[in-house]
């Protein structure tokens, strides 16, 4: 391997790379296509990768939620629509989804007295916020969920094709 960086404030590129233990130019034969000077224009923040490039690394750096950073940081649409999903281990996503679901049951009757009539009256605007705001932590956990089972995927702690097929049965 080349040189270690000693630069502070590496972005997720090239920690991801280094994590690999890759020098620009093996990741760049990893990446077919991606050549060491992009590499390193992106890893310096002087360009921003397409976002094939990104779905590449993704792939390559067996790093899921490498999309959800690009999308979330870096994709001017994402930025306003998609929420940021840090990895987190089964056990935490699983009492977070537990936690705000327990707080959506408690919240269900009010959900349905403000949904009623079609509209959010004055009144309705607080309590319609805070469940708006536990609803997305649940899309936030399900989405944390998800990039789990594709880097357990990617690390073959999870049968891949078992997966698919029941996933395909549901």
């Amino acid at each position: 391997m080349g040189r270690v960086s000693t630069k502070e404030n590496k972005n997720i590129y090239q920690t991801l790379r280094e994590e690999l233990d890759l020098s620009r130019e093996k990741a760049s034969e990893l990446l077919e296509g991606i050549t060491p000077e992009r590499l390193e224009r992106i890893e310096n923040e002087k360009t921003v990768p397409h976002p094939e490039e990104v779905l590449l690394m993704s792939d390559k750096y067996k790093a899921p939620d490498l999309c959800n950073y690009y999308c979330a940081n870096e994709c001017p649409i994402g930025e306003q629509y998609v929420p940021e999903v840090k990895m987190k281990d089964l056990s935490r996503i699983v009492l977070e989804m537990l936690s705000s679901l327990n707080s959506m049951n408690k919240q269900k009757e009010r959900f349905i007295d403000i949904a009623a009539d079609g509209k959010i009256d004055n009144d309705e605007i607080k309590d319609f916020i805070y469940i708006q705001e536990e609803l997305e932590r649940i899309s936030i956990t399900v989405e944390a969920l998800q990039l789990w089972a594709e880097k357990m995927m990617d690390d073959g702690l999870i049968d891949i094709e078992l997966y698919n097929k029941y996933k395909n049965q549901a």
